[in-house]
């Protein structure tokens, strides 16, 4: 089997969806267990037939399904597919790529042998079962897919439990003490960096009682990344051989080709995965969405998303930073949106210039035409190689020409000579289409570099200093105040704070604010001296500000975290769970933090 095959299954079952992680750890230490979670369900068997094999050397991409069948469902009734999520292991940029379906899109359905329909994404697995799932995300994507991975929900919490609980950091008060089999399942969690049970656990990642399918996929995404960390910690431990049994009972892994999967070369693999950089993790989200109860979105955000999974930009958190910090970046070539490029047609094939145009347009490019209303063609056909040429006084056209000629299959770069100058509208690159361009640009990342903003805070310490100084004689560490917040935001009115003990032996404290913005999303503030806590291990880059050092924590270009580091305590800023808050501004609020000022 592939390296990137055995990559992927063993992140798919190891640090994907809910309970999927485990069965990476019985991979690794019960060669027997492999057998064991080979597909047996027939259901199963006819999808594993509709799988691409895995290719040596290739990325690999597997569908999980987590699926539900709950004691107040009828006897015979179907499951329902709680979770869809796809993977993608790629060794060529060492990366692994996350991409959710939130179970209210609205989609086409396919299911086989049957007329398609418009309904809910997860309506696919209870109508048609994981043959369903898999024929509608390979048709809503185009990806074709080489492992499927079915979870059932029903071990969920025994594994959770049986790995000792996950870190997962709670946004805010979760609570709802009406249940019944036509209400919305009890909760209660507070606001805070914490050990969930399994029970626990399954409350936060299932919630949805208050907020649409957008959230509930953001908070799964957080649950991946706890799951993740546990199960490292537990590497080796004796929790993970406790798991086997639960595994074993509700995890079923298939690949293409139909053969079960394999287990003798996985430990080497997933050493491998361990050793993956930092940030290399990718969660693609799909923008746009509107509606509560159905969601629903252009079909460009669909395509670009799926762009964003097959090709992430691996350098998306260096080039935030830099933006966010105004550092600069050696080598770096402008933006598409930065480049303007005029097509034109070098080989005489109708449309050529006009089809790469379109899809270097689809990846960011300003395109333009010749001026004067002069055709795209360059002054002959004979073009055999494309032609990228740059305007030399334009800054970083060299890197920029670099950049597009690696899009074309055979391309040559080269200053812009008169005779096409007169052709190209003043952009910064000139492209002549040659011969060896067949209609197709190659795969690229999709540049993801954020536009530098102004930072949205607003000058607000009274919103947490009484707050505060409640507190800061009941702990052992001085307290911080954000003396500027987000400027739609405030306190939270349910718990604005919190104070409680956070580490599992109980010798550190933590204090979180809890602040609620005008969109019913909150962010926070955490202080606490314990410095081992699992998140913080993870950081993606470290600055000095004005001799203050802080840490910062990225979902690809997104800034999730940012911690200040002291001798006394680590100050969290946590962004909201959709990442609301811009770069510019979540760093505005940790350069923000002041001692709290001694007083009544």
């Amino acid at each position: 089997m592939a390296l990137v095959g055995q990559l992927a299954l063993w992140l798919g079952v190891a640090t994907l969806v809910l309970v999927a992680g485990s069965a990476g750890g019985a991979y690794l230490y019960f060669h027997e267990s492999v057998a064991a979670v080979a597909a047996k369900d027939p259901a199963v068997k006819r999808a594993a037939r509709e799988l691409q094999v895995p290719l040596p050397g290739q990325p690999a991409v597997a569908l999980v399904i987590g699926y539900d069948h709950r004691l107040t469902d009828a006897k015979g009734a179907p499951s329902r597919s709680d979770t869809l999520m796809l993977m993608r292991a790629d060794p060529e940029t060492d990366s692994i790529s996350l991409l959710s379906f939130p179970r209210d899109l609205q989609v086409e359905v396919r299911c086989p042998g049957r007329a398609s329909f418009v309904g809910k994404i997860n309506s696919a697995y209870q109508e048609c079962g994981p043959q369903g799932s898999l024929q509608t995300v390979r048709g809503l994507t185009g990806l074709q897919i080489n492992y499927l991975i079915t979870v059932n929900f029903r071990g969920f919490r025994e594994i959770v439990d049986r790995l000792g609980g996950v870190w997962i950091d709670v946004d805010r008060r979760y609570f709802n003490d009406r249940g019944g089999p036509f209400g919305y399942a009890t909760i209660n969690l507070r606001p805070g960096y914490q050990q969930l049970t399994g029970r626990r656990a399954l409350d936060f990642v299932r919630y949805r009682h208050t907020d649409s399918d957008l959230y509930r996929v953001a908070r799964q995404q957080q649950f991946v990344k706890g799951f993740k960390t546990q199960v490292q910690s537990s590497f080796g431990a004796l929790a993970l051989p406790k798991v086997v049994n639960a595994i074993t009972n509700n995890v079923q892994v298939a690949q293409g080709g139909g053969a079960d999967v394999p287990g003798g070369t996985v430990l080497s693999y997933a050493l491998f995965a361990y050793g993956l950089p930092r940030g290399h993790v990718f969660q693609t989200k799909i923008e746009g969405l509107e509606g509560i109860n159905d969601l629903t979105t252009d079909s460009t955000n669909v395509i670009r998303a799926v762009r964003t999974f097959t090709h992430p930009d691996i350098d998306s958190s260096d080039k935030a930073t830099a933006v966010a910090l105004g550092e600069k970046l050696k080598r770096r070539a402008p933006a598409p949106r930065d480049t303007r490029v005029t097509i034109l047609n070098g080989n005489g094939v109708a449309g050529s210039a006009s089809t790469a145009g379109f899809q270097l347009g689809e990846r960011g490019y300003e395109i333009l035409t010749p001026p004067n209303g002069l055709p795209a063609n360059a002054p002959r056909f004979d073009y055999f190689r494309t032609q990228v040429y740059y305007a030399p006084k334009a800054r970083g056209a060299r890197q920029a020409a670099a950049k597009v000629a690696n899009l074309f299959a055979s391309a040559e770069i080269k200053r812009l000579p008169a005779d096409i100058s007169q052709l190209a509208n003043g952009a910064m690159l000139t492209v002549v289409v040659g011969q060896t361009f067949h209609g197709t640009l190659a795969s690229a990342a999709i540049d993801q570099t954020p536009r530098r903003e102004r930072p949205n805070v607003v000058f607000a310490p009274s919103a947490s200093r009484d707050l505060l100084r409640e507190r800061r004689s009941r702990v052992s560490f001085p307290l911080m105040i954000p003396t500027v917040i987000e400027r739609s935001s405030w306190t939270d009115r349910t718990m604005p704070v919190r104070m409680y003990w956070i580490d599992p032996k109980e010798k550190h404290k933590a204090v979180r604010l809890v602040y609620s913005m005008s969109s019913n999303e909150y962010w926070g503030v955490q202080m606490t001296d314990w410095d081992e806590a699992p998140v913080l291990a993870d950081r993606s880059h470290t600055r000095r500000i004005k001799g203050r050092i802080y840490d910062l924590y990225y979902d690809g270009p997104k800034l999730h975290m940012v911690v200040l580091r002291t001798k006394a305590a680590r100050y969290w800023v946590i962004n909201s769970l959709l990442d609301r808050l811009s770069n510019e501004t979540m760093l505005a609020i940790a350069k923000g933090l002041k001692p709290l000022a001694r007083g009544k």
